[in-house]
């Protein structure tokens, strides 16, 4: 399995819209690196909050409340940010939708601007031929409030090109979260 470089993963992996890396003052990096692609958190956020169920809400995966977000969208408030609380977190959408060719998988890791702040973002890997925005998950692990900056980098993708191909892609197997437009709630079929 190789990792893509940069003119590999302009030619082979559709991501739109595609950007440089060049340098953008005071804004968090994006667009293509040597090996990689730094994507953007749009500007949808649902952040968590165990306030809307008067704290008696369990979180469960198979019957996941939307109560327990708020939903916040900079594009609305005029903000250039968000804030998380202390020891929470935000679910978000890329600005970037990705399609993923058969034979790559696609793994994410936080960028180190947020890291270094306690600041991680989550995403399970990206199967062959899944196609659409990301949904990232950020948490805040620190005691106090963290800012997200909309339309700003948030997270590497890193494109692992497989020596043979699957036999069974996530297309195929009609997965859950296929073509997803970007904000999307945990779900179980």
């Amino acid at each position: 399995m190789a990792v893509l470089c940069d003119t590999q993963i302009r030619e082979v992996i559709g991501i739109e819209p595609f950007e440089d890396n060049t340098k953008r003052d005071s804004r968090i990096s994006y667009g293509v690196s040597s090996y990689g692609y730094d994507v953007r958190v749009g500007t949808r956020f649902k952040v968590f909050t165990n306030t809307t169920s008067g704290g008696a809400a369990i979180v469960d995966p198979k019957k996941f409340s939307e109560d327990l977000f708020i939903e916040i969208d900079t594009a609305k408030t005029g903000k250039d940010h968000i804030i998380i609380p202390p020891n929470s977190f935000a679910l978000a959408e890329t600005v970037e939708s990705i399609a993923v060719p058969r034979d790559v998988l696609v793994i994410c890791v936080g960028k180190s601007t947020y890291a270094r702040c306690g600041i991680i973002v989550n995403v399970t890997p990206l199967e062959p031929e899944w196609r659409g925005k990301v949904t990232l998950e950020i948490s805040n692990t620190t005691p106090l409030p963290a800012k997200i900056y909309a339309e700003e980098g948030i997270a590497q993708m890193i494109f692992l090109k497989a020596d043979r191909v699957c036999a069974t892609s996530y297309a195929d197997k009609k997965g859950k979260y296929q073509d997803q437009e970007g904000l999307t709630l945990p779900k179980v079929d």
